[in-house]
């Protein structure tokens, strides 16, 4: 058989290609003929340069850019060839995220994307025409306010001066002024490849979704919620731009409303970036069975996640799918899922996920049916 070996990373113990490649040496044990294609995969969070530039080739650059909360780190970015083109990658996580920050330092009322944005604009002085931005992974919640300062837009006080950073400096936004934007910036295609589809504000927005995970209290997160609503109001009467509905918007704590509201960005589906990047639809259709997996498969793996979208796919196009995670909540109907956690126990899943991934692939894989009995 063809199998397409496409998994997300499975968090904190093994990045995707790990998992691919895991997966690959389990599945031939078992089935030592069959033709593997690894494609591993992201989501727009972690892991979206390492996968596109396995995918694509290109270069990986290097930015002194300024750390959730102000810190200074060498961040990558990513020159990848893309229809006949160069394509810039900028993983929010690298500049901003929340991995950069020790547990008892995270603060989304202080930490700004400023880096992120010093990011970008290194990204398009490199002189590319696209820039897509991964946002997954953020330990802010400011909007895309230090991001838009980063790249020359004046986002000012009623006394005119520039606000500070940080979340809880929305609300003392008062006007907006783009007329600075960096040249290089304002010519580029900005694409926002969202790992979630929350929007801004509200019970499934920013600030309540993601907020305490990067250690706002919950005083914190309804003055966030508050500052996101402050903003969106100032982008509305400035910009004329309405980022309230846009699905994505809330993603990297409104890095993608942001985004889409100061340099014109187009929001999508992180997964779907991705697999449109690395010719998914070619390799799926050459394929007969797909793997894919993650760290945990829930319901929230349909929105937007990669085993979602993954799945989608291979359903669309008569191909079987399988689904190996480390752990699994509420599946999604009519996914075929595997969990190492169920198989071996929570300690061997987490402590020594690769052998048991590997595992795994080879009983699934000694398991499978015939494909004349596929439904």
């Amino acid at each position: 058989m063809r199998v397409l070996v496409a998994p997300d990373k499975f968090k904190e113990t093994l990045e995707a290609p790990d998992a691919a490649e895991a997966i690959a040496r389990g599945w031939l044990r078992a089935r030592p003929d069959d033709v593997l294609d690894l494609v591993p995969l992201a989501d727009g969070g972690e892991g979206t340069l390492d996968s596109l530039v396995e995918a694509l080739g290109g270069t990986v650059r290097e930015a002194r850019v300024e750390g959730p909360l102000g810190d200074p780190v060498t961040a990558p970015y990513a020159l990848v060839p893309h229809d006949g083109r160069t394509m810039a990658i900028v993983e929010t996580a690298y500049a901003s995220g929340l991995a950069l920050v020790s547990e008892n330092r995270r603060d989304p009322m202080r930490a700004s994307t400023f880096g992120a944005g010093q990011l970008i604009a290194a990204a398009c002085a490199a002189g590319v025409d696209e820039v897509l931005v991964g946002l997954g992974g953020s330990a802010t919640v400011d909007g895309g306010l230090g991001a838009a300062q980063a790249v020359g837009i004046a986002v000012l006080d009623r006394a005119g001066r520039p606000v500070g950073s940080g979340g809880r400096r929305l609300v003392d936004i008062d006007r907006i002024d783009v007329t600075g934007l960096d040249r290089a910036v304002r010519r580029a295609r900005i694409v926002a490849a969202c790992d979630v589809d929350n929007v801004l504000t509200g019970p499934a927005g920013a600030a309540a979704s993601y907020g305490p995970q990067k250690g706002a209290s919950p005083d914190d997160v309804l003055e966030l919620d508050r500052g996101l609503g402050h903003l969106a109001a100032v982008l509305h009467r400035d910009l004329g731009i309405d980022v309230r509905p846009l699905p994505g918007g809330g993603a990297a704590g409104g890095l993608g409303a942001g985004l889409a509201a100061f340099l014109g960005a187009h929001l999508r589906p992180g997964a779907r970036v991705v697999m449109e990047a690395i010719g998914f639809p070619r390799r799926l259709a050459a394929s007969e069975v797909v793997v894919t997996g993650e760290g945990r498969v829930d319901a929230g793996s349909a929105r937007g996640k990669v085993v979602g979208a993954v799945a989608d796919a291979a359903r669309a196009s008569g191909r079987r799918v399988l689904v190996l995670c480390g752990d699994a909540g509420d599946v999604p109907a009519g996914i075929d899922v595997h969990s190492l956690a169920a198989r071996f126990g929570r300690d061997r899943a987490l402590d020594r996920t690769a052998d048991a991934l590997e595992d795994l692939a080879a009983e699934v894989a000694a398991g499978i049916r015939p494909l004349s009995s596929a439904p």
